[in-house]
């Protein structure tokens, strides 16, 4: 019974499946400097920071072009904001920033599905760079909207099955 269940969530609601060349994405692409608690919880400032940042600028973006325009625009300020936060944090590591063309893979954002390929974004490498990586979208902001990830209070958890279910019932 789980199993069907399962399986009709994709059946009756599957993720909406986006091109990426169907549409004008601009990427963001954080890459941490390793996997420790420290640089995973220093990736998430300066998601933080950026989004704090830049979320002025991008409201009044209408294209993808725009969005572009504002990055780089901003992007010496936007990495001088971000090393001096690292530095603040007492690491030795400098942050890259640039933008740039990139291969991402699948990845979903709530109902949507962005297929593999290459986009444009904002790439901002911590150090090496070789920790866990937080991916997102710019343009249009599938979810660039000025909260902090690990902020428990505003986690919201659902399940589609129950939903389904309520769906079916009502």
């Amino acid at each position: 019974i789980i199993l069907i269940g399962v399986a009709s969530i994709f059946v009756i609601n599957p993720p909406k499946t986006v091109s990426a060349y169907e549409y004008d994405y601009f990427r963001i692409h954080i890459m941490a400097n390793s996997n420790s608690t420290e640089d995973q919880e220093l990736k998430y400032l300066v998601k933080s920071k950026l989004i704090d940042f830049y979320t002025p600028y991008l409201a009044k973006a209408e294209n993808k072009e725009q969005a572009i325009n504002v990055i780089e625009d901003n992007l010496d300020v936007a990495s001088l904001l971000i090393n001096k936060s690292l530095l603040e944090a007492g690491v030795t590591y400098e942050a890259r920033v640039e933008v740039k063309k990139e291969h991402f893979p699948t990845r979903y954002y709530e109902e949507y599905c962005l297929e593999e390929g290459v986009y444009d974004a904002i790439i901002v490498t911590l150090g090496v760079g070789e920790g866990d990586n937080w991916w997102c979208v710019v343009y249009p902001p599938l979810c660039f909207v000025n909260k902090k990830e690990t902020d428990a209070q505003n986690i919201v958890y659902q399940s589609k099955f129950l939903e389904i279910i309520e769906k079916y019932f009502r």
